[in-house]
């Protein structure tokens, strides 16, 4: 295990080489310098605008967000700095679109995507090839986020209807880059990192060095731990037309993990509870440890200048040991799930040891652009390969006493014993896509694609009876992709789309009849219209109209869980981001979702809405730039939430709620070097609400965090 002095002299030493002299960085005004070849892939730089206008999440290749016929979010790195973004949880709070599911402080983040929960293995993804979303994903050296919205099929392969998550690495700088950011926030949580970048004394390598170390002070009292992180990346421009790319990160972060809540008397919100209660509070759990890394590799090949190869791998590794005291039931009055009327829950010894997790994913792609007569083409073809290997033991789910919400009591552990650590999943995934992009005329163009998915799967239910336990199955998909775009002046542009996609099955919960067991793929459809405008350079305004549908999955009541119905999201998501004026950065989302579960054969759920999914959910952010005091800059942010269903059959709502947040930011000059002074106060008015409503694991309430502020320098030299 890794020790915290060892985070520590890891970060103090990348803070004493971003204070030394880059010597050896080369001066690119230099003659060497400028006759030396250069690729336009080499250099990425944070981005300065207001709002990224490009991406790659929605196609396979950097393209202008205006020409792209998908709903598409981009988080910049800036926008990550400005508002004091540390982890995946507090971005996407910028899109209205994307809620918590799930999402228990100091365990995995998990969202869903226009009411779509995401797929841990399958929608997350590290520069377009899948990681495992089961732990916090580190953002130290990620250039910006990248999230499409809806079905992804033809991109992504296997992956769930809401859409991905795409996290961009930073690459090395053109110019000497040296930032150093320390943080703290009220409850004692303190972080440093720093970020280095640049080229060598020969500018066909370059490096890019991010070292970060954090003390976590959850607002949950008693959620707490640490996380250290490392990471590099480097290029080399191996000629002008060739290109490697390298990257590798390590991660260790161990927090205890902060359980939900369920209802009282299985039928009440619980009341007179704070949003600083702790439920996993008992003397013998510890904190999930978790330690990933990863290992990716590029390499770019341009033939001329309308044909280019790329091919690309990524090593992830994870490894978890999962130890909490779980809240669940109450067995005075016979509640499964629901703690008692008083507040007295039943306490299980939680502990998983020893899971881990290996994918390896590897894509080769060949682009090109070319002419069939007056209509042009741009032609994207390539292969992909997945593998995954998970290994986990039968865990120990024992019960071990009372507790109760407003006055905790101590219980003794059990004695059970973990079954041995085993090969649990091993999935190979192979695809096969193409997609054309043909200008039909001026201002239509028609993305045409497809992607042919295999799926070789191979699952050991861990169960006390082995003698049923392995699944094999294979299974193979079409997914098609065609979308329609019409620019109707240079600056609009409307599109409409229809994509299908294909997901793994739902899991079985532990107290389902068919426990750890997993559903067979299934297919999901959309058809999406939308309209995009850049109203001016700087701000950019959208708007997309779709539908989703796809079996739905739940557990019945003959406690089998099952897929059987259907769930349609229907929705209207508008947006705006960028400059209003000079001196006022806005950003406008907005997301109504009709959501409803049908021809489920069971009448207490027709017609019902899906759980954990507002119908209505809207943000808002702004940042204006004092022209009276040079430097400072002061934001403000508004997040509200319509009410949530609980349970899959609507008994119970979890009402809306209001969110508001201030903060300033003030740029001056300390000792000769730029800093960046950011103070924030989220939530301002110390509101108390149910962020989260997950019906996983029989149903769980989380509250989001009370008032809470941070302050922070960041240096620049």
């Amino acid at each position: 295990m890794p020790t915290p002095n060892l985070s520590v002299s890891l970060l103090t030493l990348a803070i004493a080489q971003a204070f030394a002299a880059p010597a050896f960085a080369l001066d690119t005004a230099t003659p060497e310098a400028a006759d030396t070849p250069s690729m336009a892939e080499v250099v990425v730089t944070a981005s300065k605008t207001p709002a990224a206008k490009r991406a790659t999440v929605g196609g396979f290749s950097d393209a202008a967000l205006l020409e792209t016929p998908a709903a598409v979010t981009v988080i910049s790195q800036q926008q990550l700095q400005d508002l004091q973004i540390r982890n995946a949880s507090e971005a996407v709070r910028l899109d209205a679109s994307i809620n918590d599911a799930y999402n228990a402080v100091g365990y995995a983040e998990q969202f869903s995507i226009r009411g779509f929960k995401l797929d841990n293995n399958s929608s997350y993804r590290k520069d377009g090839v899948a990681i495992p979303g089961d732990t916090q994903i580190p953002l130290e050296n990620k250039e910006r986020i990248e999230v499409l919205k809806g079905l992804s099929g033809l991109q992504a392969g296997v992956a769930a209807p809401g859409g991905v998550i795409d996290f961009i690495v930073k690459r090395p700088t053109a110019e000497p880059l040296r930032t150093v950011t320390l943080e703290a926030r009220e409850r004692g949580t303190l972080y440093g990192a720093v970020d280095l970048g640049g080229r060598l004394e020969d500018p066909r390598f370059g490096y890019r060095i991010n070292v970060a170390a954090e003390r976590l002070r959850s607002y949950i009292k008693g959620a707490d731990g640490n996380r250290k992180f490392i990471s590099g990346a480097f290029d080399w421009q191996i000629s002008p037309k060739a290109l490697l790319q390298l990257d590798a990160d390590y991660q260790y972060k161990a927090q205890a993990t902060a359980p939900g809540f369920q209802l009282l008397g299985n039928t009440t919100l619980p009341t007179h509870v704070s949003a600083d209660t702790m439920l996993n509070l008992q003397p013998w759990t510890r904190p999930v440890e978790t330690i990933t890394s990863n290992i990716g590799l590029r390499f770019q090949y341009a033939f001329d200048d309308n044909w280019h190869a790329t091919l690309s791998a990524n090593q992830h590794s994870f490894k978890r040991d999962d130890y909490t005291a779980f809240p669940y039931g109450c067995s005075s009055e016979n509640l499964f799930p629901g703690f008692c009327s008083n507040g007295d829950y039943d306490v299980y010894d939680y502990r998983s040891l020893g899971e881990t997790k290996k994918p390896l994913s590897a894509q080769a792609m060949i682009q090109g652009k070319f002419a069939t007569g007056s209509v042009r083409h741009a032609l994207t073809a390539g292969v992909s390969t997945f593998r995954r290997k998970d290994r986990a033991g039968l865990y120990v789910y024992d019960y071990a006493g009372v507790s109760n919400i407003y006055q905790p009591v101590i219980v003794e552990p059990s004695s059970g014993v973990q079954g041995p650590v085993r090969l649990t999943r091993n999935d190979r995934e192979n695809s096969v896509f193409v997609q054309d992009i043909v200008s039909l005329a001026p201002s239509w163009t028609l993305h045409a694609g497809l992607r042919h998915v295999s799926v070789d799967g191979y699952q050991y239910v861990l169960k006390a009876d082995p003698s049923v336990a392995e699944v094999r199955a294979s299974h193979d998909f079409l997914l098609p992709n065609l979308a329609l775009v019409y620019n109707v002046l240079d600056n609009v542009a409307v599109y409409g789309a229809y994509s299908q996609g294909m997901e793994h099955g739902g899991t079985a919960d532990r107290k389902a009849a068919n426990a750890n067991e997993e559903l067979s793929p299934s297919r999901s459809k959309q058809i999406e219209f939308g309209v995009k405008a850049d109203l001016t350079p700087d701000f950019m305004v959208a708007a997309s109209l779709f539908q989703i549908r796809k079996g739905l999955e739940f557990q019945n009541e003959a406690s089998y869980f099952v897929r059987a119905g259907q769930a349609q999201h229907r929705g209207l998501e508008l947006s705006a981001q960028g400059k209003a004026t000079p001196d006022l950065t806005l950003g406008v989302s907005a997301t109504l979702l009709n959501s409803r579960q049908s021809a489920t054969g069971e009448a207490s759920l027709d017609g019902k809405r899906v759980p954990n999914v507002p119908a209505f959910k809207s943000n808002m952010h702004a940042d204006y730039r004092v022209q009276q005091l040079a430097g400072l800059s002061v934001n403000g942010s508004w997040e509200y939430a319509g009410k949530k269903a609980f349970q899959y059959n609507n008994a119970t709502f979890v009402p809306s709620y209001h969110v508001f947040n201030l903060g300033a930011a003030y740029a001056t000059r300390i000792a000769g070097q730029q800093t960046t002074l950011r103070a924030t106060v989220n939530n301002v008015f110390d509101k108390f609400y149910w962020r989260d409503a997950t019906p996983e694991s029989d149903g769980y309430l989380y509250p989001g965090a009370s008032r809470t502020l941070r302050v922070s320098a960041q240096f620049d030299f």
